[in-house]
């Protein structure tokens, strides 16, 4: 029975819900006025071949997400269930276990990006002291056992990422050191505070000190060095006038572009403290303590370095099948997906791990431009369950390593207690210290507000590091691309694919599941004097479909096959924004090639309702993939089912994209080569500059954003190595001289590379072009029309013409 459609206007659905009933079939879905639209006849129009009806009704789009988000937390559910099957561990014996756990080492120090050499620390000297009006520089109190010296250090920890200055320190950690005077340390303990702890509060040093303040002083005055390394803390603001980000996302955002995360650099800068611990002939044992966000630190530190032989873990350890909540300095490329607790844990084998079952720092972050984010602090069933999974998987052995993980319920919930602290000392063969009498607190000598300029000094110094590396990432994408055979055309084909795999697997991420059958669905919804719409969903996942919508020229003949252009939409977009309303974006440019006589297919990606989309990207980057992920795929099974229609030719199927559809146009075609050729409108950019540089206005930094930033292109794929993914087949850029995304300059320097490619290297400069043009962020449908035109060999007027 033919599905036919009856106009009506947008309002009058929204006012009175009305429901117009053809007697043979429901037909009706519209999303705006439908204005130079015909009412159906019962001439015959092209049609789909091979699809059901129809028969979803409301906003599928809004239905695409809720299907997109229900499969990414079955995909969390499974990520648990494989990666037990991962961690493969052999206990037969020390040795065994040491060996079968340093692949997981590597692989969470690249998930963290401690990926860069430390300056060296091979003599106490070398750590500096800093006398400042805060903190005294003898800063003294009596305790049970003798006086404590309180010294403000610094130390270097990683050095000038530019060859020619390569030694120089860029990066330092400071804190507090705590010396027993008068007598030699016998022990060493890094205490890492949360976020929103100064060193000087955890030495007792301030009149707010927290509860556990008692830890360091208790540790210094048994005979241990003790060092209290400064986090950056979550203090929010407006940057650049735009987002409210914390000072932790704020570093984050850059850092992750370039392959490093703000834990990662808090972590080198921990483990240049054990370097320098550990420097001597005869080392100290070195024990770790942390708490909240310092919790983290010590538990994947500790699981990083062996040199630490005791890790007290509190107010952290728990279920991380929610850790997509957490604010975005949190947010690591894979880590759920190799990593839960457990495993977490499990790189402690062999040496003494300790949680401390304390209240965690609790918060809610708005999203006023930054991720909205929650800490929650984990149960003590839910940590004490985590650690027998660890001991369970350990306990098959002959190595007694699950003997030598512990837990202690503090009964008032508070952190760094007496027990763990003569816990640490009972590993370091000390005597405990007597608990019932409390350690007097130290003379006060700083104020809370005095450790702000160490602060601040702290931001700007990660900031300035971040940009030293995004100033050499361009050198470091060369050495990544060093393989790329550009001899020949066969050469270069053959060897671009281990790339393009590199950018499945590792920068999009590719879900290694079977697609699901498509079961193609349409119905008429869209009908003019020169084309007609179909409304299409096909399936692609468990609880994932593509939708999309297919226009057809009223002149298609029986047995013709015609190119096909697919129509992209940008942010908050529909598929109706390109062929209807004349969008000041877009200008219907999706009809105007429908009018032409190309078949047009106009998808809806899932970027579209703001944070509920953004959430996805959340969920999505913990295993190891991304929204993108999602997309890739849905574009196979739309070329796929086009492929298959009889009106279609399958070789001349082009992409064309603008602003968020042009950053598919970059991503979608390099993997799905079924496209013969892509066009990037309003997006085309530096873009790793774009999304990493705090310097350029235009950066993604300061925007809302916040689902926007993938792991380490900064080192692997601008948009010119993107585009030698979609090379040897043609590739153009549409920008406009107003178009605020990006500066021209820095348009021209990323495209130049390309032109570089095509036309230098493999001889085929007529494959690629740029197209300037006075206006802004739209499509301008001349140069980008001729270009279509001459590639799919169909004429094709120009818009405007």
């Amino acid at each position: 029975m033919m599905v036919q459609t009856t106009a009506v206007f947008i309002n009058y659905l929204r006012a009175w819900g009305v429901r117009w009933l053809a007697c043979c079939q429901l037909a009706c879905f519209v999303t705006q006025p439908l204005a130079a639209q015909t009412p159906p006849t019962a001439t015959t129009h092209p049609q789909p071949v091979g699809t059901a009806p129809l028969e979803l009704t409301g906003d599928i789009a809004s239905q695409m997400i809720d299907g997109i988000d229900r499969f990414l937390l079955g995909q969390w559910e499974t990520a648990e269930t494989d990666r037990e099957a991962a961690w493969d561990l052999d206990c037969t014996s020390e040795k065994s276990l040491a060996l079968s756990l340093e692949a997981h080492r590597q692989r969470l120090a690249a998930t963290l990006g401690v990926v860069d050499a430390r300056l060296p620390m091979s003599h106490p000297e070398t750590v500096t002291t800093v006398a400042t009006e805060q903190v005294a520089q003898a800063a003294s109190g009596d305790d049970q056992d003798g006086n404590l010296d309180i010294l403000a250090i610094r130390w270097p920890v990683l050095g000038d990422p530019a060859p020619q200055r390569q030694g120089l320190p860029s990066l330092w950690g400071e804190g507090l050191l705590l010396m027993p005077r008068g007598r030699p340390p016998v022990a060493n303990v890094i205490v890492l505070g949360d976020a929103d702890q100064t060193p000087e509060e955890l030495a007792g040093l301030t009149e707010d000190a927290p509860d556990g303040w008692q830890l360091a002083t208790r540790l210094a005055a048994a005979g241990c060095r003790v060092v209290i390394p400064d986090l950056v803390s979550r203090h929010r603001e407006p940057r650049n006038g735009r987002a409210n980000l914390t000072d932790r996302e704020y570093l984050h955002r850059p850092a992750f572009e370039l392959g490093r995360t703000l834990a990662g650099y808090e972590v080198q800068m921990t483990l240049a403290l054990v370097d320098w611990m550990s420097s001597t002939e005869s080392p100290l044992p070195i024990g770790m303590f942390g708490y909240g966000e310092g919790g983290l630190l010590a538990l994947v530190g500790g699981g990083l370095d062996t040199r630490i032989g005791s890790v007290v873990v509190s107010g952290f350890f728990g279920p991380r099948n929610e850790s997509w909540r957490e604010p975005m300095e949190r947010q690591f490329f894979g880590l759920f997906r190799d990593f839960g607790a457990s495993e977490l844990a499990l790189l402690m084998a062999g040496r003494r791990l300790l949680i401390e079952t304390s209240r965690g720092p609790e918060l809610k972050l708005a999203g006023e431009g930054g991720t909205p984010a929650e800490l929650r602090s984990p149960t003590p069933d839910d940590a004490e369950k985590c650690l027998e999974q660890a001991r369970q998987r350990l306990a098959g052995g002959e190595v007694s390593a699950a003997s030598r993980f512990h837990l202690i319920r503090p009964d008032d919930g508070q952190f760094g207690t007496a027990e763990a602290a003569t816990w640490l000392l009972r590993g370091f063969d000390l005597p405990p210290i007597d608990v019932a009498e409390s350690t007097p607190r130290p003379v006060a000598v700083a104020r809370r507000g005095e450790a702000r300029p160490r602060a601040h000094r702290r931001v700007q110094e990660i900031d300035r590091h971040n940009q030293l590396i995004l100033e050499h990432s361009p050198a470091a994408r060369e050495r990544f691309l060093s393989r790329l055979d550009r001899s020949s055309m066969e050469a270069y084909e053959a060897s671009v694919e281990a790339y393009r795999a590199i950018f499945r697997d590792e920068v999009i991420g590719h879900f290694d599941i079977p697609a699901a059958p498509p079961r193609p669905r349409s119905r008429q919804t869209w009908q003019t004097d020169k084309w007609t719409g179909h409304e299409v969903v096909l399936d692609v996942f468990p609880d994932v479909i593509a939708y999309g919508v297919l226009l057809l020229p009223n002149d298609l003949r029986p047995g013709e096959r015609r190119p096909v252009v697919v129509c992209q939409h940008g942010l908050e977009g529909r598929p109706v924004d390109v062929f209807q309303g004349d969008h000041p974006a877009y200008h219907d440019f999706a009809a105007k090639l429908c009018e032409n006589g190309l078949i047009v297919f106009a998808p809806q990606n899932p970027y579209l309702f703001q944070d509920r989309f953004r959430t996805l990207q959340r969920k999505a980057q913990p295993l190891g993939k991304t929204l993108f992920s999602v997309i890739v795929p849905q574009h196979q099974a739309i070329v796929d089912w086009l492929s298959d229609q009889p009106f279609v030719d399958p070789d001349r199927i082009a992409f064309y994209g603008l602003s968020y559809g042009g950053k598919t146009a970059m991503r979608v075609p390099a993997l799905v080569t079924d496209y013969c050729l892509s066009i990037c409108s309003a997006d085309f950019n530096e873009w790793v500059l774009k999304n990493a540089s705090t310097r350029h206005n235009f950066s993604y930094v300061w925007t809302g954003e916040y689902e926007i930033f993938e792991w380490d292109l900064g080192s692997r794929f601008n948009y010119a190595e993107m585009a030698a993914l979609i090379c040897p087949r043609p590739f153009m850029v549409e920008r406009g001289h107003f178009d605020g995304v990006g500066e021209d300059h820095w348009v021209a320097h990323e495209y130049a590379k390309i032109r570089y490619l095509y036309a230098a290297k493999l001889g085929i400069p007529e494959r690629t072009e740029i197209e300037w043009f006075v206006g802004p962020h739209t499509i301008h449908g001349q140069g980008t029309f001729r270009f279509l035109s001459r590639h799919l060999d169909w004429p094709i007027r120009p818009m405007g013409e």
